[in-house]
């Protein structure tokens, strides 16, 4: 069970620190894009994270986006918060990780990767080698299969005991 828990949870992405990521040795973070920068198909991110973005970008952490969506759904997202992104990403397998690292010039340790879903953020960044941090969705999912999904979830996570930033 331990490859679907995350290293970290934190309620938002806006709750991580320049600080916190420095105390567990990433310097660079992998973000996801739906119900972790924005809800849905939300063409707009949730309010705060640019300014969050910011913040991070100011102290010299790179960033980028790693998606399973099109590139029709990533790239014009991507460009309104600055950030570069691997667009069908294929997570939980490897090779949106493995890109991101070679975007970021990072080793996999050195990377955190931050998403909302069990079994492709965190799956997929504990398999890949990198720190994971889970965060809670920003809204309800609109969609039938990922809604079965939280359910799986749920289960998976009645043994895990959260270590919080």
């Amino acid at each position: 069970m331990a490859l679907f828990y995350p290293a970290f949870s934190v309620g938002r992405v806006t709750g991580l620190t320049p600080e916190f990521l420095d105390s567990i040795g990433v310097r660079g973070l992998v973000l996801d894009v739906d119900n972790t920068l924005t809800t849905h198909d939300n063409p707009q991110p949730f309010p705060d994270i640019a300014q969050w973005l910011c913040e991070m970008k100011a102290t010299g952490i790179p960033m980028l986006i790693v998606s399973n969506n099109h590139p029709a759904r990533v790239e014009p997202f991507a460009k309104i918060l600055g950030l570069d992104f691997v667009a069908d990403g294929a997570k939980p397998l490897s090779k949106g990780f493995r890109q991101a690292a070679r975007q970021l010039a990072l080793s996999p340790g050195e990377i955190g990767v931050v998403g909302d879903q069990i079994f492709t953020d965190i799956l997929g960044g504990n398999l890949f080698g990198a720190k994971t941090i889970l965060v809670q969705p920003l809204g309800p999912e609109t969609k039938a299969f990922i809604r079965f999904k939280r359910k799986l979830e749920r289960v998976v996570l009645i043994g895990y005991r959260p270590k919080n930033p």
